[in-house]
């Protein structure tokens, strides 16, 4: 259940102008009853056919990986087929595997059955220590809580950091997280596991653009800065400057999306002081200098209504998933 609450949850949340970004529908072989391993049963009333109105197909992970059923594998890997974005959630990706989409490609699954799918389908490349992977238009994602990580990828990759941002402030989650592609850091900031420091980050976040120090923050915290660093640890897994810097380098992501500011405002602007040093962080997190990571994610032609509208609205369209 959690896997499919995971897509439900944050694609309905996304707004794009006042409209919705996505219509979310969710759909079974056999539509009726659906057993979980909850001991719940699910009610789902729409058939496979709703794949065919669908711009994205993601499948949700199962406790039926060993024998997936065959109209779902054919429904998939038409929906592939006819260039459908295709996305698995944990051991979703076994259906995906068992359709074929994944042969030759990079994936990834939950870490416990990484060599259970690597042995049933050797054709595939496995990223087994990556929160998720996106090969061409099929991306998969490893267990639980990364699926959160996948979905709003997806939501950046549509409309942008900002809205992705929005996304993971209205669900109560961090914010985008570097998942298992090339261009992306391999090393991930862990989920935060603590409130004490909220505050502090929270404050930091709205001063990216000053030279903020340890004695900053611990300032702010009230308390000592080696109390400050071990608090910080705890709830965040990394050190606060550690934290500080990761959250510049996702700014000058977003800015870089959404506006036209030269490469030394931007520095200015997400406290990374310099275009050199911009450079600098961005390649080693990434693997893009600024101008390339623009020319790839910049969001400004959506933003300003020249593609992705609905006809005579002037509105985002909102995608099915």
């Amino acid at each position: 259940m959690f896997n499919l609450a995971i897509p439900e949850l944050l694609f309905s949340k996304v707004d794009v102008a006042g409209r919705p970004g996505y219509e979310v529908a969710i759909c079974t072989p056999e539509p009726g009853p659906v057993p979980t391993t909850g001991g719940l049963a699910l009610h789902v009333d729409r058939g496979l056919d709703e794949l065919e109105r669908a711009d994205t197909v993601l499948v949700a992970g199962t406790g039926d990986r060993y024998e997936p059923d065959p109209r779902a594998v054919r429904a998939v890997r038409a929906a592939a087929a006819a260039g459908l974005r295709v996305a698995s959630l944990c051991s979703g990706a076994f259906l995906l595997a068992e359709a074929g989409l994944l042969d030759g490609r990079s994936a990834t699954t939950y870490w416990q059955l990484a060599a259970e799918l690597r042995g049933r389908y050797p054709a595939l490349d496995l990223k087994g220590d990556v929160l998720y992977v996106e090969d061409g238009r099929i991306l998969t994602a490893s267990g639980y809580a990364a699926g959160i990580d996948l979905c709003l990828h997806m939501i950046r990759s549509d409309y942008g950091a900002a809205v992705a941002n929005e996304v993971a402030r209205l669900a109560l989650v961090a914010p985008v997280r570097p998942g298992g592609q090339t261009q992306f850091t391999q090393t991930p900031l862990p989920p935060e596991r603590g409130t004490a420091c909220a505050d502090t980050r929270g404050w930091a976040m709205r001063r990216l653009d000053e030279p903020l120090t340890l004695a900053d923050l611990a300032r702010h915290a009230g308390v000592s800065v080696r109390t400050l660093t071990r608090r910080f640890h705890a709830e965040s897994g990394v050190s606060p400057l550690q934290w500080l810097l990761h959250q510049r380098v996702e700014r000058a992501k977003e800015l870089l999306e959404t506006t036209a500011l030269g490469m030394d405002r931007i520095a200015q602007a997400c406290g990374l002081g310099t275009a050199d040093s911009l450079r600098t962080h961005l390649v080693r997190r990434t693997g893009l200098t600024p101008s390339a990571y623009r020319a790839q994610f910049s969001r400004m032609t959506a933003a300003t209504g020249q593609a992705g509208e609905s006809a005579g609205t002037g509105q985002p369209a909102p995608a099915r998933a």
